[in-house]
């Protein structure tokens, strides 16, 4: 008796359908096709051993399990449960009449416990897209697709739970993930599916109100921010507190940043969707494929740069990285998507993340800190000089952070609150979504030659402006324009509809760093 299931496997942030047939006939033998690979075929052994503990018997016959399509490779443990009832249905030891109309996926335990799958959201995406009647999958995977209220979502703890859905003989909406008690417990706890993590007030951090005015322009258009100083100057501190001025995402952005973290297991923390904007902050130790994405043959995760779609990378101690895992974030800042690729297969990521980056100016860490510094002029060339021409040119406000001033420290004097800033931050970007409502980008950042054509014109005088910036600070064309995107998020922060000289003079003193021999200065 031949018996199709529905599964599905993840090729990027998406699904594609996977055919699980069991066919029963004569001879001996259990039999795995499809192009599974060692996890897939393990599942044969927790599979037997799941139903026997359950009572179930498994026929003295030749077994034949084919995973469709068969040129599709096939990894992970979640095929285990289509696989069991699969046998349970072609062995004719119960009728299960709903078979065919749910994707099922999830891995067995050896007591017939289901436990966790990753990807349930391209899962339960795909479903609806096919037009099933739902999806059947572990308990604490399900919720992540519990705002998936279109088609019947179920959260199964066991193998009989599956089967009692599948009778259709008796009611079965306590088994949907929204009657669940875990989804009770997490609604009455207030879990509102946050990735981040704790962050300061604006507030809290004594003195700096240029850098906190730079991360407030960073974050208001979505730029790319370094910052530089000596030790206990406050880099750290003010790139955790732009986790607390960060606008609420959008019903969009949120579905692909979710998506993500459904697919690389990391999803099962929170309740539906992700609503928070993301805050990974990766050690300076981190390799290329932590950051980037990798993996071994077919099963490509997605790395740091992916986790932080639509929210912040934070690299501490950027000069103290490898000089390969810097030069790989080329290609991610600038088309705001990542291809990993291997000998059999090549996966895409988005990754249109704001990179917050922190740095000491020197070896010692203590220039522009007096007499502190030790270190000669040439290695502190050759100190920032690890942070390529190419990368510093991708980064649209270099900020130099000075120690704090002693009276300010010693008086703790205050400044704004996040609350305050983030209010003019979430008005800057409401200007920006009204401005890019039919460009299919969402903020200053993300405009490209044309668009920084059609929505940042520059008049004559800014235009005679900008000649005298090229020519004294030596501006690439990459900097050019990133100086009229972030004056054009000045110009938003300041309601202006258009971009004066002012705007691009602060926009251009952002980048020290374009300036011959900056380490030969004083700050």
């Amino acid at each position: 008796m031949l018996i199709n299931i529905k599964a599905a496997k993840i090729i990027g942030i998406d699904a594609v359908p996977v055919t699980v047939e069991v066919d029963i006939n004569r001879g001996i033998g259990i039999h795995l096709v499809g192009l599974a690979d060692v996890a897939v075929k393990e599942s044969l052994l927790r599979t037997i051993t799941a139903l026997q503990s359950l009572g179930f018997h498994i026929p003295g016959k030749k077994i034949v399990i084919n995973l469709a399509p068969a040129d599709l490779h096939k990894s992970g443990s979640g095929y285990d449960l289509p696989i069991a009832l699969g046998v349970i249905a072609a062995s004719g030891q119960v009728e299960l009449p709903g078979l065919g109309k749910y994707l099922i996926m999830g891995e067995l335990g050896l007591d017939g416990s289901i436990r966790d799958v990753p990807g349930a959201l391209p899962f339960a995406e795909l479903a609806i897209n096919m037009g099933l009647s739902g999806c059947i999958l572990p308990e604490r995977s399900a919720l992540e697709a519990v705002e998936y209220r279109q088609t019947r979502i179920y959260g199964v703890r066991n193998i009989p739970d599956v089967l009692r859905i599948l009778e259709e003989s008796s009611p079965d909406d306590d088994l949907l993930v929204w009657n669940s008690v875990l989804y009770r417990q997490g609604r009455e706890a207030g879990d509102s599916g946050a990735p981040g993590a704790e962050y300061m007030d604006f507030s809290e951090i004594i003195g700096q109100e240029g850098a906190k005015r730079g991360a407030e322009i960073a974050v208001a258009g979505s730029h790319n921010l370094i910052l530089i100083g000596p030790p206990g100057s406050g880099k750290s501190s003010l790139a955790k507190a732009i986790a607390g001025i960060l606008p609420p995402m959008t019903m969009e952005e949120s579905l692909v940043t979710s998506k993500i973290y459904s697919i690389s297991g990391r999803g099962g923390k929170s309740l539906g969707l992700i609503r928070k904007r993301p805050f990974r902050a990766p050690h300076y130790s981190a390799s290329i494929a932590a950051i980037v994405g990798g993996g071994n043959g077919d099963n490509i995760l997605p790395g740091e740069v992916s986790l932080a779609h639509r929210g912040v990378l934070f690299l501490d101690e950027l000069a103290q990285m490898p000089r390969s895992v810097i030069e790989a974030l080329r290609g991610p800042i600038e088309d705001r998507k990542v291809i990993v690729s291997r000998l059999r297969s090549k996966i895409e990521y988005p990754c249109s993340f704001m990179l917050v980056a922190a740095s000491n100016p020197c070896p010692c860490g203590y220039y522009g800190e007096g007499d502190k510094c030790t270190c000669t002029v040439g290695q502190r060339m050759n100190y920032l000089a690890r942070l390529s021409g190419p990368i510093m040119d991708r980064i649209d406000l270099q900020i130099f952070v000075k120690p704090v001033d002693t009276k300010k420290l010693v008086n703790r004097i205050k400044g704004e609150s996040s609350e305050a800033v983030a209010a003019r931050v979430v008005k800057a970007r409401a200007i920006q979504k009204e401005r890019f409502r039919d460009e299919g980008i969402s903020t200053n950042a993300e405009m490209n030659s044309r668009q920084l054509e059609k929505f940042c014109r520059l008049d004559g005088e800014c235009r005679d402006l900008m000649e005298r910036l090229i020519h004294r600070q030596g501006l690439s064309a990459r900097a050019f324009s990133r100086i009229i995107k972030v004056a054009r998020t000045i110009a938003d922060l300041a309601g202006s509809r258009d971009i004066i000289p002012v705007h691009l003079s602060e926009a251009a003193g952002y980048r020290f760093l374009d300036r011959l021999n900056p380490m030969m200065q004083d700050f």
